[in-house]
């Protein structure tokens, strides 16, 4: 099963406003394991940057209004490819893998706006796998943002002073491993035991249709039998 683990910069909240992605950061993993395959791009949004989306993610300090010169760890994008350039690798690279992403409806929205300004197929809503979803049905009323997803599992994230996608996505796939049982896979076994035999929620034990052979040996059976006659007629093996 092939997964990808996805997150997405923006210069704001609405692609319909004008809002556009400037970084896609993705990780593969393969039956929940990461392959190490990524996927990374920062994207021209071909517009300025809002202040208040730089100081989120610090992306494009030469969008911004007025212009300034990029400070060490920020990231300029005037020389980056715009959406169209890379979209279509974008989506090879994607395919039909599920996509798992924090609050997936925030990110879906742009990459289909993107993807459809470009005339390039959408991807189905149904592909997506919420976390923030999964989270809030899992700790009702707790904290969801994967900040705070990291403090309940132990999740190392000293390195995420700013958003970046990448490094979100590498952080939200361990996430994502501890919301659906823990790190460790299960090989597959709960697939092949649920289809193979029925289990599952509903599932009971049943009698077996043949009875497994007695491990007592005959001469055990009748050292037993000598010991309880010697106790009597009371002996509690004697009573029906």
């Amino acid at each position: 099963m092939r997964e990808i683990v996805l997150d997405t910069e923006t210069t704001g909240f609405d692609p319909e406003s004008g809002d556009r992605i400037v970084e896609i950061g993705a990780v593969e993993l393969w039956n929940h394991v990461a392959t190490s395959k990524t996927y990374h791009v920062y994207i021209n949004p071909e517009r300025s940057m809002p202040d208040e989306a730089f100081g989120v993610h610090g992306i494009g300090p030469d969008l911004l209004e007025p212009p300034r010169a990029a400070q060490a760890g920020e990231v300029t994008l005037k020389d980056k490819p715009v959406f169209a350039k890379v979209g279509q690798e974008f989506r090879d690279f994607v395919g039909d893998a599920k996509l798992v992403i924090h609050n997936a409806s925030f990110d879906m929205k742009f990459l289909n706006a993107e993807l459809g300004w470009m005339g390039v197929p959408l991807i189905p809503m149904d592909q997506a796998i919420d976390t923030l979803a999964i989270a809030r049905k899992r700790f009702p009323g707790s904290p969801a943002s994967l900040d705070a997803l990291c403090r309940r599992f132990g999740i190392d994230n000293s390195n995420r002073v700013l958003h970046g996608a990448l490094l979100d996505s590498e952080i939200l796939a361990e996430v994502y491993l501890e919301l659906i049982g823990g790190r460790q896979p299960d090989f597959g076994l709960s697939a092949s035991a649920s289809g193979a035999s029925g289990t599952g929620e509903d599932w009971r034990p049943t009698q077996r249709p043949t009875p497994l052979p007695s491990r007592i040996t005959e001469a055990e059976q009748t050292a037993h039998q000598d010991f309880v006659e010697k106790l009597g007629e009371n002996a509690l093996w004697t009573r029906a």
